[in-house]
């Protein structure tokens, strides 16, 4: 298992080959060559650079020299930081993702006419020509046939978007004056582009109107034409009709019945395109591309530099060494391994593909049938968007919306995400006796004390990342940008280490770390900022830098010019001033390790074959093929690859996020949130259970085919008011809300992941889409159980909540609370222990095995328990809604009722479960077939 080799049944191998075709399928991105190639590297390395200087840094562009201090180079706002982020995404999209391949409805009904020409015209005639001339230039211009070109529209397309981003950075004190007079206030292209002044006149309507104006339109219309590429035609329709209710709602009559309420004050376009493209509180560059901004980027590409290390062949060789050997090993192996790789990575497709690729044919080996098999991977792999520590993109929304620390979230989301795995692990388990599958022979598995002694320095970002985040508490952005420090230095030793250089590596490291604490010792400064110091002072060739030096005043400088060192200080801050720089140190001795021996093979380290792949394909590009083998170069290509890869990953996601910004947007400057909250509530009728299954099934629909985090903005922005006047903790309303959006990845008859594991199983689709619904039943129950029972997700309701916000009603409980024995046993523990038993018995009711087969009849019992064990308030708000239409007043639920029902939930299931056991103990009857789950 530490081969990048997939065995499929039957000993065939799932080839690179085959996974790249899925994924093509599914993501339709171009294959392009040659110096498209380059162009898109360049753009991405840029991007993820751009992103670490933030995150490094701030909104304040600067460097730090050693010795000199920070240089300053731009000090950028809020809204032009989000511009060039938007930027830098619509680029790549019109660089990866074509415009038309020619299949489309627009495209063959183009064809058709040429062909009904030349029917009626003959081929020859002129008109024909003409048509077959237009259609050529068209086919030149638009079509990307192949999927392997950029056509001059895309060139075009990426020139707008220059031209977005340049004007907030070159202008942007005109687009502030804007923001207090209106967008048609702007001055218009000519003067804007004096060169233009000339042919004035022939600009026509253009010469008097702003050109701010005409950008924003253009910019919205490029994230339309982005979306339709990268997301979906569908989701690119949803936004555009909310740009076009925005102007036209005022239509509704405000006394129509039921629509009456959709009815919007009269707004102006330059009013509407000033609000949903020069605002950072909504529309394009609102909160959900803040978040990509400040979040979302940062952990896209530390999952991108964890995959591009070999640290997901070293989880997925782990979890098989860890399971393998048990019953049905192989498939609870795939559920340790996608959800590890599913919670950094953030996309549940390209998780179910590549881990996939890895496990599915290894769960088929073992008997699962193939759509079983996908199933399994399909449902970790959505999974792992709710599992904590990163929880792919939408979490940084939830801290965003909520305003609350991430800490906190990531407690919330802790034990759902605990019951779902372990919910799907039970079912594959159940499955496993039912078919008398067993594990893998150890011998095809890694032995686990090896495999920890080889790859430990894996474990130790995710450690750093939970220490920066729950221990030091710092903000989300500054932990990543740390924890990306550590990869990095720990890489790069790695990198350097063997049994040749071991001693080599410590003496350098060793030696740095001495001088550096010496000259800390007695100047203040490291050694290279002492050395950087002495230089300048001796060449004086930066006196200019230091206009520039932030916060750089008269009395720093010495007589020659440099910078005045900060003298000695004691040898404890010393100590901890080089601790401090550490990571750079170890990144040094790396370095300088590789460079005295460049042809080294780390034991180590392997590198993802992405890295090799492209090493070897640049050194070959600049004739210099011996540089596959320098352990210097790959670790740069390493470097170069993953800020592309990170760039490559978060192109859909920053997308989707501009895009689906504009719906809140257009509620916020259209009034029509209260509106909503009103109809939402009537359509409910009072009825949480009601309104519930509303937000529930919408979640589903709409985000088919979407990504979570677009279902996550809309339906934020739609239902979870609604559902926080209904009592519903803030935190737990968006946590149900984000639940239900990763469900829409494994419901038919979308199912996107589990399209994608079909692919690589090679099933039935449909089918494998009811499998992976089916094995992820528990993930759509469970969040019914915390809304009704928040202590579930360890939330607890403030003594003076009635006089507080929504925020503020509820909060995470502490130690005092879980001490509470009277409110921590009923209101945590019990229904803890309840959704974990509930989702035993939802096992048994999908699988209909247990430890023997399970009749039609224990089913509906062993669900009716499942119930009872995880959401019993559930049920009785239910009843008490069915009595209310026959007008017989409800109850109230009480804690102790809950608890008793609870109670009932549990001995029904060990009634059941007790009575299946003393059946599987018979022979005869273990036998039998089971019924189909």
């Amino acid at each position: 298992m530490t081969e990048n080799t997939r065995p499929d049944d039957g000993g065939e191998a799932v080839s690179d080959e085959e996974v790249d075709e899925v994924l093509q399928e599914i993501e339709r991105k171009r294959s392009l060559t040659g110096w498209a190639v380059v162009l898109v590297a360049l753009i991405g390395i840029s991007f993820s650079v751009f992103q670490m200087w933030l995150a490094a840094k701030g909104f304040v562009l600067s460097l730090s020299l050693p010795g000199v201090g920070d240089v300053v180079f731009a000090s950028l706002q809020l809204l032009q930081i989000n511009a060039v982020h938007v930027s830098f995404g619509l680029i790549l999209t019109f660089l990866l993702y074509p415009g038309s391949t020619g299949d489309g409805p627009l495209s063959r009904r183009c064809i058709a006419l040429g062909s009904l020409v030349d029917e009626k015209l003959g081929a020859e005639h002129p008109v024909s020509r003409v048509v077959h001339a237009i259609g050529s230039a068209l086919a030149w211009a638009f079509l990307d046939a192949k999927m392997d070109r950029v056509t001059p529209s895309d060139f075009a397309f990426i020139v707008l978007s220059v031209l977005s981003a340049a004007y907030f950075i070159t202008d942007f004190n005109e687009i502030q004056r804007m923001r207090a007079l209106g967008v048609q206030r702007g001055r218009p292209i000519q003067e804007v582009f004096t060169f233009l002044e000339p042919i004035a006149g022939l600009l026509g309507p253009l010469a008097d109107t702003s050109y701010a104006f005409v950008l924003g339109v253009v910019g919205v219309l490029l994230v339309l034409e982005a979306t339709r590429r990268a997301i979906s035609l569908w989701l690119m329709v949803i936004v555009a009709a909310f740009v076009v209710y925005a102007r036209f709602g005022v239509l509704i009559p405000q006394d129509a019945a039921y629509v009456g309420v959709l009815s919007i004050p009269e707004l102006s376009w330059p009013s509407i395109i000033q609000n949903l493209w020069y605002n950072t509180e909504n529309g394009v560059f609102g909160i959900p591309v803040t978040v990509s901004v400040q979040f979302i980027y940062i952990f896209i590409l530390f999952g991108a530099f964890l995959e591009m290390s070999g640290a997901g062949q070293w989880f997925i060789d782990l979890a098989y060494g860890a399971t393998g050997t048990r019953k049905g090993g192989p498939a609870k192996a795939s559920i340790l391994a996608s959800g590890f790789m599913g919670t950094i990575s953030g996309s549940s497709i390209a998780n179910t593909v590549t881990t996939g690729a890895f496990t599915i044919p290894l769960m088929k080996r073992s008997g699962y049938s193939p759509e079983f098999s996908g199933g399994v991977e399909a449902s970790a792999s959505s999974g792992g968007q709710i599992l904590p520590p990163v929880m792919g993109a939408a979490a940084f929304l939830i801290v965003q919306y909520t305003a609350t620390p991430f800490a906190d979230v990531i407690v919330v989301a802790t034990i759902p995400a605990i019951v779902f795995f372990f919910g799907v692990w039970v079912m594959v388990h159940f499955e496993a006796v039912k078919e008398n599958i067993g594990g893998l022979d150890s011998s095809e598995l890694v032995n686990l004390r090896s495999h920890f002694k080889s790859g430990w320095f894996y474990l130790v970002p995710l450690g750093l990342l939970l220490y920066y985040l729950i221990i030091e508490r710092l903000s989300v952005a500054r932990s990543a940008w740390f924890t990306l420090i550590a990869i990095g230095a720990l890489i790069t030793l790695i990198a350097a280490y063997s049994d040749e250089t071991r001693a080599r590596l410590g003496a350098i490291l060793a030696s740095l770390f001495g001088l550096t604490t010496l000259t800390q010792f007695l100047t203040g400064e490291g050694i290279f900022g002492y050395l950087f110091n002495r230089f300048v002072q001796a060449t004086t060739a930066f006196p200019a830098l230091f206009d520039r030096i932030d916060g750089l005043v008269a009395a720093d400088l010495t007589a020659e010019g440099a910078l005045a060192l900060p003298g000695p200080q004691p040898l404890g801050s010393a100590l901890s001033a080089t601790l401090g720089n550490v990571g750079t140190l170890m990144i040094l001795a790396g370095v300088i390790t590789l460079i005295t021996r460049p042809r080294l093979d780390s034991p180590l380290l392997s590198f993802d074959g992405a890295v090799d792949e492209t090493a070897e394909s640049t050194a070959d590009a600049v004739g210099r093929p011996d540089l596959a083998s320098n352990g210097l170069y790959k670790l740069g290509v390493f470097l170069g690859k993953s800020m592309e890869s990170g760039a490559r990953t978060a192109v859909p996601v920053v997308i989707a996020v501009a895009a689906a910004g504009i719906i809140p947007g257009v509620i916020s400057v259209s009034g029509l949130g209260p509106n909503l909250v009103s109809l939402i509530t009537a359509v409910a009728g009072g009825s949480l259970v009601l309104l519930l299954l509303v937000t529930a099934f919408s979640s589903i629909i709409l985000g088919m085919g979407m990504p979570t985090t677009v279902t996550y903005i809309i339906l934020v922005s739609l239902l979870a008011p609604a559902l926080t006047k209904f009592g519903v903790p803030l935190l737990a309303a968006h946590l149900f809300i984000l639940y239900f959006g990763v469900i829409a990845d494994i419901t038919p008859p979308v199912a996107v992941a589990a399209y994608a594991a079909s692919g690589v199983a090679k099933s039935d689709a449909f089918e494998t889409g009811i499998e992976a619904f089916s094995l992820s039943l528990n993930k759509a129950i469970v969040p019914f159980a915390f809304i009704v029972s928040p202590g579930i997700i360890l939330l607890r309701r403030n003594p003076d909540a009635a006089s507080l916000d929504i925020g503020d009603k509820y909060r995470v409980v502490g130690t005092a609370d879980l001490l509470d024995v009277g409110y921590s046993v009923p209101e945590i523990l019990i229904p803890v222990i309840g959704v974990f038993l509930g989702v035993v018995a939802l096992a048994a009711t999908v699988i209909g095995f247990a430890y023997a087969p399970v009749s039609r009849g224990e089913r509906a019992a062993f669900a009716f328990s499942s119930l009872l064990l995880m959401a019993p308030g559930l049920a009785v708000s239910g009843v008490y809604d069915l009595l209310g239409l026959v007008g017989i007043a409800g109850g109230e639920m009480t804690v102790l009722l809950d608890v008793v029902l609870r109670g009932v939930g549990l001995a029904l299931f060990l009634f059941l479960m007790a009575k299946n056991r003393q059946r599987g103990g018979d022979p005869a009857v273990r036998s039998n077939t089971a019924e189909p789950a």
